[in-house]
């Protein structure tokens, strides 16, 4: 996107290497420090990480980021899920490289953050992870990972299956639809223009296999006609027929025409 590529020429040096995975260690170091504290001195210290606005109103805007921070409960659970962003990291920066996966999570966690500023949910590390997840899948949907470290899984059925989990779940709590709006509007904004692209792709294809076998069964088999006048390769076999970026056919003498 030319955006995209002017915002990286300007601050691409800028950019957190390994984002990601930074945010994975210090989940680790966040749970390492947990384990050593009491009961009495847990709860404080989840609270001074955790999104609270009106704290953040109050000038704790640390709050906005360090709720990321905040490992699962069950210390197996987050030892394995920071081990699989880190995984997940890697894998996006070499699809996207440093500025542009900086610009995913950042943006996601602007999302949820102002999310929760304006609706009383809980924003949380899992949502990031959902966001991450579904981005790697897209990206990378044959990957296999070992479930349970022993049964191959490709990684896109892994996604479907959250997104199905997530789907179900706010199904049976619709307030789950508000924070998942917001969680995913950075993956919604990064691939909902190729999604609907492609789709579209898809039709035009499909309309001009319609047409050539429509054609094949009248007898005047074409699979090429121009958009722009008409002609097919069986009206002059010496034209050249090239798709243009909005999807249609132009044959070879109207585009020298354009």
């Amino acid at each position: 996107m030319p955006l995209i590529d002017s915002l990286e020429s300007r601050f691409g040096r800028f950019a957190i290497p390994g984002i990601i995975q930074a945010i994975a260690i210090l989940q680790l170091v966040s749970l390492v420090i947990s384990m050593f504290l009491s009961k009495e001195a847990l709860l404080p210290y989840v609270e001074m990480l955790s999104l609270r606005p009106e704290l953040v109103l109050e000038g704790q805007v640390w709050r906005l980021f360090t709720y990321a921070f905040i490992p699962s409960r069950e210390p197996l659970f987050a030892l394995i899920g920071a081990l699989f962003m880190m995984w997940v990291g890697r894998g996006l920066d070499e699809a996207w490289g440093a500025f542009r996966v900086n610009l995913y999570v950042i943006g996601g966690m602007v999302s949820l953050s102002l999310g929760a500023m304006i609706f009383p949910y809980e924003a949380g590390s899992i949502w990031l992870y959902f966001a991450a997840l579904f981005a790697f899948a897209s990206i990378y949907p044959n990957e296999e990972i070992l479930l349970f470290f022993v049964i191959p899984v490709k990684i896109k059925w892994v996604a479907l299956f959250a997104a199905a989990s997530l789907l179900l779940s706010a199904i049976g709590a619709p307030g789950l639809f508000i924070p998942i709006f917001f969680a995913l509007l950075n993956y919604a904004i990064a691939f909902g223009p190729s999604f609907i692209r492609g789709r579209f792709h898809s039709a035009k294809v499909a309309s001009r296999r319609a047409q050539f076998e429509q054609a094949a069964t009248s007898g005047a088999a074409f699979f090429h006609q121009c958009k722009v006048c008409g002609k097919t390769e069986v009206d002059d076999p010496t034209l050249n027929f090239r798709v243009n970026d909005a999807g249609d056919e132009i044959c070879s003498s109207c585009r020298k025409l354009g």
